[in-house]
């Protein structure tokens, strides 16, 4: 299922770029991190409700898996921008992302897409 968490947050389509103030997904989640556009603005709680969102709506669906952007910060799965807006990223993972891999959805990114489909093909075999 198609889904933008940022968009789903309340967030506009175009918005400002924003990147993660902090370790990351997790500590976002934790309350240990921020997420902040280019401008300054504080978008944690729009990334959160987002990322619940998101979630909520996979799970009810069933949703075992999860292909997603890397280096956003609600989707990254490998890498995330470094919070800094140097255009420079580092490994960690989005605020979405993190959320997903708590409630046990496996988290592929649009570079593993071979990989996804093998985990997807691994799930139904043992069905």
């Amino acid at each position: 299922m198609p889904i933008c968490p940022e968009v789903a947050g309340g967030l506009s389509v175009p918005r400002p770029a924003a990147e993660i103030q902090g370790a990351g997904g997790r500590a976002v989640l934790r309350g240990s991190a921020r997420v902040v556009t280019s401008e300054g603005t504080d978008v944690t709680d729009a990334f959160l409700t987002g990322a619940r969102a998101a979630v909520e709506a996979s799970l009810r669906g069933g949703a075992r898996v999860a292909v997603l952007k890397d280096g956003s910060p609600s989707c990254g799965s490998k890498e995330i921008y470094d919070g800094a807006f140097r255009g420079e990223r580092k490994a960690g993972v989005g605020v979405t992302a993190a959320l997903l891999a708590e409630k046990q959805v496996r988290v592929f990114n649009e570079h593993e897409l071979e990989a996804a489909q093998r985990y997807v093909a691994e799930l139904e075999d043992t069905q």
